[in-house]
């Protein structure tokens, strides 16, 4: 029997549950318009259900059993806290279920919406867009919605990149999503042993977290070194950090064969021209994301996609289909934005105003020149800007130095001097035009370096400003007074 087939109509068709989808379904109802989203999985996307929310509580639950484990104080005893991983794990669903509920579901409509009001709504299935103005939609009770929409936005989010290493596909392998809840792949077991391929913020953070949970982690990074896009002298003090813990990281592998079953895996692989094995209980794939762009029928409408997959877009996040708008990870490095949740869920509003119309009717531009962003190992890494390379590349006469954390009085008060932060000036003016930093607190400290990037400071912005002594924030008007002085010689609160 045919499976029946309901025809539906919307302002703002979305695909995507997101943050993104939600940014812009939320901008719709301010604008008096609908917004009917899509979700395939799991309403609220990756972020909230397998990506920042559950991977931050689990990192700072592994910071607490290291740090009791590792006192930093001398009259401090260690103290071996019991791990009850299924429990955490619980706590973790626990924690995404209420976070869920507070901050997506209930800003969806009831069944029992009055229809005066425009309407936010949620559809469960899988779309596939059937011509540029209409998708369909098959649901898990076998129904078929076609539903047409005046504007799309795109919000499809990303996931993980697979590698094509011979043999992977056959062996049993985790994902970055292995944090997910309610889902399949969802990780209940802490392994007593991890290969994990790949060495940017994802294989990084959660490679710490399982050490400090105890399991014996191994990190494969093709590149020379680990952050390879990010400053060298972050990359390789966090290596070392890294290392201390007894993280063993392997750069310049190659992967050439995997094999493997439920009793473990083996990874051959070849490192500075030596073969070597890797043996290990569980193989995590963590080689970065790509965008969804691709099952949802976009070659039907005329969307251009870029050689990585994503959406192209301009900069008022239109693409080159003109009710087609898209956000959020699906855009990639279009109009130079990144694969995170906050800029997707900017750009979202933005999206929505620019399909909608807006409250003036004026187009609003998205600006991704200033995008703080952090990586939450411990000591975390935090960066805005450019790096020396970068501004290098574009032709920029800058200036850059580099100080430790040592020299940072918070730092030396809390017997954690771990990191270094590294500033980039443009000359002659000094302007301050990028900001690294690998230290305590480097994720909330960041942000007054991007506040200064986007109002244009100076180093004589930064140390004309009091900071409260004594905190990591001095890191940076410490950073800006080593221009000018020696600051392994300054008093406390010199400027």
């Amino acid at each position: 029997m045919q499976a029946p087939v309901t025809d539906e109509r919307t302002d703002l068709l979305i695909l995507g549950s997101g943050a993104t989808a939600f940014a812009a379904a939320a901008r719709a109802r301010e604008l008096g318009k609908s917004a009917l989203m899509i979700e395939a999985r799991t309403l609220g996307g990756t972020c909230v259900n397998r990506g920042c929310l559950p991977s931050k509580n689990l990192i700072e639950a592994a910071r607490l059993v290291y740090d009791a484990a590792h006192p930093r104080y001398p009259g401090l005893a260690p103290a071996r806290l019991a791990l009850d991983f299924p429990a955490l794990i619980a706590q973790k669903d626990d924690i995404i279920h209420a976070y869920r509920d507070q901050h997506y579901a209930s800003a969806l409509d009831t069944d029992d919406a009055s229809g005066a009001e425009p309407t936010t709504t949620i559809l469960y299935g899988r779309a596939r867009l059937i011509d540029p103005h209409a998708v369909e939609v098959s649901t898990a009770d076998g129904a078929v919605h076609r539903i047409a929409g005046d504007q799309i936005l795109i919000a499809t989010g990303s996931r993980p990149v697979i590698l094509d290493i011979p043999g992977l596909r056959d062996t049993p392998y985790l994902i970055s999503d292995l944090l997910t809840s309610d889902e399949q792949d969802e990780l209940r077991e802490l392994p007593e042993s991890l290969v994990i391929l790949g060495g940017g913020y994802i294989a990084l953070e959660l490679g710490q977290m399982f050490a400090r949970f105890s399991s014996q982690v191994t990190i494969l990074e093709r590149s020379a070194r680990i952050l390879g896009d990010y400053e060298p002298e972050i990359a390789l003090a966090l290596t070392d950090i890294l290392r201390d813990e007894g993280i063993r990281i392997v750069t310049g592998a190659h992967p050439q064969h995997i094999t493997g079953g439920a009793s473990g895996v083996t990874v051959t692989a070849s490192v500075r021209g030596q073969q070597r094995q890797l043996d290990a209980a569980r193989l995590l794939v963590a080689a970065g994301r790509r965008p969804n762009s691709d099952g949802i029928g976009l070659e039907r409408t005329g969307v251009r996609l870029d050689a990585c997959g994503a959406v192209v877009v301009d900069d008022h996040l239109r693409s080159s289909v003109p009710h087609i708008w898209a956000a959020g990870d699906v855009i990639g490095r279009e109009t130079e934005s990144q694969m995170a949740t906050p800029v997707g869920a900017h750009d979202g509003g933005i999206a929505a105003e620019n399909a909608l119309g807006g409250a003036s009717g004026a187009m609003r531009r998205v600006d991704h020149r200033v995008i703080p962003r952090a990586i939450f190992t411990d000591p975390q890494v935090a960066v805005v800007g450019l790096t020396d390379a970068e501004a290098n590349a574009r032709g920029i006469a800058c200036r850059c130095n580099t100080i430790p954390m040592s020299v940072v009085p918070r730092a030396g008060a809390i017997r954690d001097t771990r990191g270094v932060v590294k500033m980039v000036l443009e000359r002659p003016s000094r302007r301050i035009i990028g900001v690294s930093m690998l230290g305590m607190n480097a994720a909330e400290v960041i942000h007054e370096a991007a506040m200064a990037l986007r109002f244009g400071a100076t180093t004589d912005d930064l140390i004309d400003l009091i900071h409260v002594y004594p905190t990591m924030a001095e890191a940076l008007k410490i950073a800006a007074i080593s221009f000018t002085k020696d600051v392994s010689r300054l008093s406390c609160c010199a400027s």
